[in-house]
């Protein structure tokens, strides 16, 4: 067996260390991926490959921010946009709610087939966003608990987004890593009848089986509602009545928790809303600053909004993760108080709302939900504006004149490139410029199109790819893979290689594991005798097949405060979804390629 050379050790320790980064949830992923390239780009120009000059390193480490998948990726994720902007896929939201009036298990099967449809033309992300506030609004009306259908859904817009090359970024990362490496092209459906027959497979696990394996998270089944930090405005009357830790107690319902001292007199407190709605009678308290109550009570009796309180989920491209509260401006910039923040990971809850800590000093994250209130056109607003999802009520999306024309062009994106008469980037390209001129996606409104952290993840991953292949450690990896699957038959070798790609994706980046999986695949074929290309679809398979954890996927982590779920729900139901999926799209990529 070959001995790694010094870059490949490198490139190999390089990659441990950013798969840690990613898992340890310390570092944001724009700043362990832009130190990744950074890395790559000073230690290639230090220390050159083999035959090459300094420079080339340099353009090794940034050729992913122009590289054609990365393109093609944003294109996509601005036609995505046209299309929940203008409110083209609104009619299939109404269409739900009708079918789950009617009945509530043919309500979720075809759910979960609209959620696969949708997931393989638009990314996956966009499908949720607009599923997560129908289904919590079915909840709402009598439906089945949202802690029962959400993650069920969410499988099934992960399969869907599976079953064609623009369903997600991650499959584009794939295919354009194993054509850059010399694999023939894929077109959009090339493998979409292998997850078709596999999705068909799964499905009654997911509709059937999964539900019944996931908690009833309601209040109606006696699980406690949502709970938020808020902060506790008390008066002048407090400070008058001598009011300490231990009277405060006496005064709040019993299951509200203080969790700081009285300070200028402000307490920091966690309870549900009900509770903190009676804590702020009992004690004539506000949650927001009074001034700003004052200024929404007097405005709104002049127009004669009333106010109104309502959840909204952060999501991953939200504007506000990342920011403290109070950074946010949320009183100026929209009309409206926040009130409390129920914090997504409750895992790490202890330590991101720590207790001698104003809540109103932390920082937003993905996943978590606020508690505000203001007059609905302000809080739609703000809503629209930063990506949040109103999750008590239901969300009217926006219907447009132009919901048929950004249909159009999503649909002449993606004909012609499943045709094979135009690459899947050019037509892309054309359609989200389309989108632009004809006003289905505004220009100032690009950076809520863009995700920043999905440009520079893939950017990464792309110069990942490139060493790792480049320096010799794919093919060092592959000798060792080889060792261990050479005794195996194809059908073995293809579940292993989804295995392990599937181990990785589930505790760090997808397009991480996409990257290092794609050149030791393709490497690990030519050394076993197996055609490339199925196991360059083990690859992308075991990519999406993002089910067991939390932290595995945005759309994860998105519902995870919406279904009130633990990190056991997903390891309960993911697992024998994952075992299920390797076992079928393994079979099947031996039957499709004849690999006997």
């Amino acid at each position: 067996m070959i001995e790694p050379s010094s870059h490949a050790i490198a490139a190999i320790l390089l990659t441990v260390t950013m798969f840690y980064g990613f898992i340890s949830g310390k570092v944001r992923v724009e700043i362990i991926s832009l130190l990744t390239i950074s890395a790559i780009a000073l230690g290639l120009y230090t220390f050159p490959l083999p035959g090459q000059a300094p420079t080339d390193g340099l353009k090794l480490a940034f050729e992913g921010f122009g590289h054609h998948a990365l393109i093609t990726i944003c294109a996509l994720m601005i036609l995505g946009r046209g299309l929940v902007t203008t409110g083209a896929l609104e009619p299939a939201a109404r269409l739900l709610i009708q079918i789950w009036k009617f009945n509530r298990q043919a309500g979720l099967f075809v759910t979960l087939v609209l959620a696969m449809g949708m997931s393989m033309v638009v990314n996956d992300t966009p499908v949720l966003v607009l599923l997560l506030p129908v289904m919590s609004a079915i909840a709402a009306s009598g439906g089945m608990p949202a802690s029962k259908t959400l993650i069920p859904v969410n499988s099934a817009v992960l399969i869907g987004g599976m079953a064609t090359t623009i369903g997600t970024s991650t499959n584009l990362l794939v295919v354009s890593l194993a054509s850059d490496m010399g694999m023939a092209p894929i077109s959009v459906f090339h493998f979409t009848p292998i997850v078709l027959m596999a999705a068909a497979i799964a499905l009654p696990f997911i509709w059937l089986i999964m539900p019944r394996l996931l908690p009833d998270n309601s209040v109606e089944a006696g699980h406690a509602p949502r709970r938020f930090i808020a902060t506790l405005r008390l008066g002048g009357w407090s400070a008058e009545r001598h009011l300490t830790i231990e009277k405060l107690r006496q005064i709040l319902p019993g299951d509200v928790e203080i969790r700081s001292s009285i300070r200028d007199n402000r307490v920091s407190v966690e309870a549900t809303h009900d509770d903190l709605e009676e804590a702020m009678r009992a004690l004539g308290a506000t949650a927001a600053p009074t001034w700003l109550m004052d200024r929404l009570k007097s405005g709104y009796s002049k127009t004669g909004e009333d106010l109104t309180v309502v959840e909204l989920a952060i999501t991953r491209d939200s504007g506000l993760v990342g920011k403290v509260v109070t950074d946010a401006n949320l009183a100026e910039r929209y009309n409206v108080a926040l009130l409390g923040v129920h914090g997504a990971r409750h895992s790490w809850h202890a330590q991101r709302y720590p207790t001698q800590l104003d809540p109103f000093t932390i920082k937003f994250g993905e996943g978590d939900i606020i508690l505000a209130t203001g007059a609905m056109p302000d809080l739609q607003n703000l809503a629209r504006t930063e990506n949040l999802l109103i999750l008590e009520g239901a969300k009217e999306l926006p219907r447009t004149t132009k919901a048929p024309l950004a249909t159009a062009i999503m649909a002449s994106a993606v004909i012609p490139a499943s045709l094979g008469i135009v690459p899947i980037a050019i037509s892309a390209l054309a359609g989200a410029i389309l989108m632009f001129v004809t006003g289905c996606v505004r220009f100032d409104r690009i950076g809520r199109a863009l995700s920043a952290n999905v440009v520079v993840l893939v950017a990464a991953s792309i110069a990942i790819g490139r060493i790792v292949l480049d320096s010799g450690a794919a093919e060092w990896l592959s000798s060792l893979l080889a060792l261990g699957l050479q005794i195996l038959p194809p059908a073995g070798v293809l579940a292993a290689v989804m295995l392990f790609v599937t181990v990785l994706t589930n505790f760090a980046s997808n397009t991480t594991a996409a990257a290092v999986g794609t050149p030791v695949a393709f490497s690990l074929a030519q050394k076993l005798g197996i055609p490339v290309e199925p196991l360059v679809l083990a690859v992308l398979f075991g990519c999406n097949l993002c089910y067991a954890t939390p932290v595995a996927y945005q759309t994860n982590m998105l519902i995870m405060s919406a279904g009130d779920y633990k990190f056991g729900d997903y390891t309960k139901t993911g697992l024998p979804l994952v075992a299920l999926m390797i076992i079928t799209l393994s079979g099947l990529l031996v039957y499709q390629y004849g690999l006997y």
